[in-house]
């Protein structure tokens, strides 16, 4: 496949299998695109030395690579070594944060590259590593490169016999065999075809080594910086969200000097610390939201309901029905001019503002109600996103029950033929965003999502039907003492016994959909 200039149209890669595209042979090739690579560092200099010597000898361009290292305040501070790329600077991270994803937001701030690739501060690659990524990157701007790695206890080197070794092209030599552990990664990759076959391919997406085009970076704005352990599956998942495809490239080996971190004392401490972060910022960790009465940072689904010309009467029914539904982990936002509710205006009872005001006053102080002027483009990093008529919310089930059709199926838009007339959409907001990219001009993204993700029409009825009642065991015979069935017994009064609503708990913070 040829370079994407920005002539040729996107190829169409569905869910994340990148049979389409074919990538150069390693030395087969002109690159063309200059490329940053962002280190991220806080101490570790003699490892820092070593890193840096790999990247010396890479058969990537030298001229078409920068190497930025974020001193995340290193006591001593960090300093360039004498064996390294020609075109490497150090950056300071800021004040006002600390960890890997704020360092890596200053290097992002600072580099110049059309690529980006992210390393950490004590990996040695092979000499190809970077070019094995980046070739990816000259066929199309929606993909993220993922290169693999090997753990090594660290031994004694010096940047010179690293350079040597890389150069050569076998780093793992400075190792041996035995002494080199795979990465958990590396079989869920080879079991998935390469990822070709994955559903949640961003999982494996755990950031020593990863590249991707600028302008995907900046659509998702970054690393989380709230976000201290975990931040690298936090900032892939929000990569999907928006469309993107997850390319792991064996031909860009590497060795990670030291084992994981929870391999030590403290691994299930770190583990439990990732998963608190997760939980909270990746909705399709379903396995992190146990508990139905918590309030989440990223909802699992958002409900868009456009309220413009609605009465009060019917806004509020349509987004009660919503939180009462089965499916609790929501957000519901409602569309329409409430810039008609600026200070100064008067709201006259059988106006609009009027209406508009008594919903905002009915849930201006639930965190799970967003009011907006129009709808964003997509959902993200909300992964589900339903838009229906306000006078046809969603039945109590439907939600639960249509995402979980979605996911068995992997379709991307769920069409719902509503019974009283129209439709309502459920959309997954990976297939959306992909959708917007790929996309020609006047083009119906609905079409792009068939070819991506796929589409289905289904009637509302097939997610509102209850399941089947268990089967009843036969009746025992009837006695004086056992009343027949749906009988009270003698002297007890009949009692209902159907469920009883229970009260939503309190949200545990607001801004659902702050940035993350």
């Amino acid at each position: 496949m040829a370079h994407l200039t920005g002539v040729e149209p996107r190829p169409r890669i569905r869910h994340n299998d990148y049979s389409p595209l074919t990538p150069p042979p390693i030395g087969g090739w002109t690159p063309t695109l200059g490329a940053s690579v962002v280190i991220p560092a806080h101490g570790g200099q003699h490892r820092l030395d070593l890193t840096l010597a790999a990247l010396a000898a890479q058969t990537y361009p030298a001229h078409l690579t920068e190497v930025i290292v974020v001193d995340d305040r290193s006591d001593p501070p960090l300093r360039l070594p004498d064996l390294r790329p020609e075109n490497t600077r150090i950056v300071a991270a800021p004040e006002g944060g600390w960890g890997a994803g704020h360092a890596m937001n200053a290097g992002i701030a600072a580099a110049e590259g059309e690529i980006v690739q992210r390393l950490d501060a004590d990996m040695v690659i092979s000499r190809e590593h970077l070019e094995a990524l980046f070739r990816w990157q000259h066929l199309t701007d929606y993909v993220v490169t993922i290169g693999g790695k090997k753990f090594a206890e660290e031994r004694p080197l010096t940047p010179e016999q690293v350079y040597d070794a890389v150069r050569q092209g076998s780093p793992e030599d400075l190792f041996g065999p035995s002494a080199l552990v795979s990465s958990s990664t590396e079989e869920t990759i080879r079991r998935l075809d390469g990822l070709r076959a994955s559903k949640n391919p961003y999982q494996v997406c755990t950031g020593p080594t990863v590249s991707l085009r600028r302008a995907l970076l900046d659509e998702v704005r970054g690393f989380d910086t709230d976000v201290v352990r975990g931040q690298d599956t936090e900032f892939a998942y929000r990569l999907a969200q928006a469309g993107a495809v997850f390319v792991p490239d064996s031909e860009a080996r590497a060795v990670h000097l030291g084992l994981p971190a929870q391999r030590g004392e403290h691994g299930r401490s770190i583990v439990r610390l990732v998963e608190t972060h997760l939980a909270h910022r990746v909705p399709l960790r379903r396995d992190l939201r146990k508990e139905p009465g918590r309030r989440w940072l990223v909802p699992y689904v958002e409900v868009v309901f456009d309220v413009t010309g609605a009465d009060e009467r019917r806004i509020v029914a349509a987004v009660d029905a919503v939180l009462r539904g089965t499916l609790t982990d929501v957000a519901v936002t409602l569309a329409g001019p409430w810039s008609l509710l600026d200070e100064g205006r008067r709201w006259a009872p059988g106006t609009e503002a009027f209406d508009l005001a008594l919903v905002r006053a009915a849930f201006g102080h639930d965190a799970r109600v967003r009011f907006a002027e129009r709808v964003t483009p997509t959902a993200a990093p909300v992964p589900f996103r339903y838009t229906a008529p306000v006078g046809a919310p969603p039945a109590p089930a439907l939600l639960e029950r249509a995402v979980k059709a979605m996911l068995e199926e992997r379709i991307g838009l769920l069409v719902v033929e509503l019974p009283e007339g129209g439709t309502a959409t459920l959309e997954r907001t990976e297939a959306a965003a992909r959708a917007r990219r790929l996309a020609g001009p006047g083009e119906d993204p609905a079409d792009v999502i068939a070819q991506t993700h796929g589409v289905r029409h289904a009637a509302a009825g097939e997610f509102e039907k209850s399941p089947a009642p268990p089967a009843k065991p036969a009746a025992a015979p009837q006695t004086a003492q056992q009343p027949a069935a749906g009988k009270p017994a003698a002297g007890k009064p009949a009692t209902a016994h159907a469920p009883q609503p229970q009260p939503e708990a309190s949200p545990r913070r607001r801004g659902l959909f702050r940035r993350s």
